[in-house]
């Protein structure tokens, strides 16, 4: 891999990354929520996801699983069923946000990592990603596993870097007196953000060869 495919690829994740798309609105609506943490949780299942698609790249799964249309459509649905069961418990809240942002409620980091990873793991156009676009960015004429890791580590720093800027600017919208005093409609708009990404998600067509 030259350095010029590298940076190529540096910068179509720069940009993927700060387009407002799923991950994004995912931890943005943890970090107005939870905070700083809650937004960092929801953005290391997101990256964890990642990992295992540039994992599943390496051992040639993906290109098997966007051709099965069967098997990524109960991998897509069961992503979207999750994530609206955690949206409507959220929308259904009579709790506010926490007045802490050091202290999620228990469990609450769990289901942060578990939305991320879940929402990342069953997007459609994560999958186009690593099984049509990651190729063209690797040299057949040089060792796969260590060009996967060099761009899964670019990917891994980008994304985490992307992500913990939106954290902070939420986080610190969040600490607003105006936030304070909707907390309870802050937390139901959480819920709501998370159903849009279940039904954005839902409405993604699976791409097959």
């Amino acid at each position: 891999m030259s350095l010029g495919t590298l940076g190529a690829f540096v910068l179509l994740e720069l940009t993927l990354c700060l387009i407002p798309g799923p991950a994004v609105l995912l931890t943005l609506s943890y970090a107005l929520r939870r905070g700083v943490r809650g937004g960092l949780a929801a953005a290391t299942g997101i990256l964890s996801g990642n990992t295992l698609y540039f994992v599943l790249s390496a051992l040639g799964i993906v290109a098997l699983l966007q051709a099965s249309y069967q098997a990524f459509t109960l991998v897509k649905w069961a992503g979207v069923i999750y994530l609206a069961f955690i949206g409507l418990r959220a929308l259904l809240a009579r709790r506010g946000v926490a007045p802490d942002p050091a202290a999620l409620r228990p469990g609450e980091e769990r289901r942060a990592l578990a939305s991320g990873f879940v929402t990342q793991v069953s997007n459609p156009k994560a999958i186009v990603f690593f099984a049509a676009i990651l190729p063209q960015f690797i040299d057949p004429r040089r060792p796969l596993l260590v060009q996967l890791g060099i761009l899964t580590l670019a990917s891994i720093a980008i994304e985490l870097g992307v992500l913990t800027c939106y954290s902070l600017a939420a986080d610190r919208l969040r600490r607003s007196a105006a936030a304070e005093r909707a907390s309870l409609w802050i937390e139901r708009a959480g819920g709501l953000v998370l159903l849009g990404i279940a039904a954005r998600i839902a409405r993604e067509p699976l791409v097959t060869p």
